[in-house]
């Protein structure tokens, strides 16, 4: 690794609101010790605090058909070949992550690309892949093919993979640069930290021993663990009341 240490996040549409993106910071600041800089590509940069520095997503450059989004690709414009002029060591955070623990070794960890390794929903057969790019380390402008390559076969990708994480995922393990972060430090939320049934219905939301980022996905994010609400039917969580330790300015 070389240069300066950037954080990544990026935010788009209405989804998720600027204070997403600083209270993302306020949680990098506090368990980050090196300098570093944080960097949102954004849409929209009304309400994000001043120690942000605000850019433009880059344009994905595809054709889209009527109706067509490329929301579940956009994050492949970090790896633009000449990303704004940025040099050095970028970790790309998810704005829907909760930082519960030091993060000074998610530099420091040896791999080209670094990446969670995803979750598996139940038993699969054979080697999986895939990462979770809700969180993910590289060196800007190390990786620019994996964006050529997907502008220049954008059907083909699209149609064989069913997301960006999944495309990256493949594309930089064929090559043997796809690394990925021990297990315990990037837990889910929805498969790690809810207790087992029955006892989810008594006992609250834990954070997995020795994590370092909660991921949120599926269907629950910060706000709704805080609350103790689940958008999915029949499944019941008790209020996860050590997000808003964590989740904060």
């Amino acid at each position: 690794m070389s240069g300066e240490r950037h954080i990544l996040c990026m935010k788009w549409g209405t989804k998720y609101g600027p204070h997403y993106v600083n209270r993302l910071y306020a949680m990098v600041r506090r368990h980050l010790s090196c300098d570093f800089r944080f960097v949102c590509l954004t849409d929209d940069p009304a309400g994000v605090r001043a120690e942000v520095e605000c850019l433009p997503i880059p344009p994905l450059a595809i054709e889209l058909a009527p109706g067509q989004r490329d929301g579940a690709w956009k994050k492949l414009t970090t790896f633009e070949a000449d990303l704004h002029g940025l040099k050095g060591t970028a970790l790309f955070l998810d704005l829907d992550v909760v930082v519960v623990g030091p993060l000074d070794d998610f530099f420091t960890q040896p791999g080209q690309f670094l990446i969670i390794h995803d979750y598996p929903r139940f038993w699969r057969f054979g080697e999986r892949i895939v990462g979770n790019s809700s969180v993910y380390r590289f060196e800007i402008g190390a990786h620019a093919d994996v964006l050529a390559n997907f502008r220049a076969h954008t059907d083909a990708m699209r149609a064989k993979y069913r997301n960006e994480q999944d495309y990256l995922s493949h594309f930089l393990h064929a090559q043997g640069k796809l690394s990925y972060w021990p297990a315990a430090w990037c837990p889910s939320f929805k498969y790690h930290a809810i207790p087992v049934w029955p006892t989810n219905h008594w006992k609250p939301p834990f954070v997995p021993k020795d994590a370092r980022i909660v991921i949120f996905h599926g269907e629950v994010n910060p706000p709704d663990a805080l609350e103790g609400k689940r958008n999915k039917r029949f499944a019941h969580i008790e209020p996860a009341t050590w997000v808003a330790e964590h989740w904060r300015e």
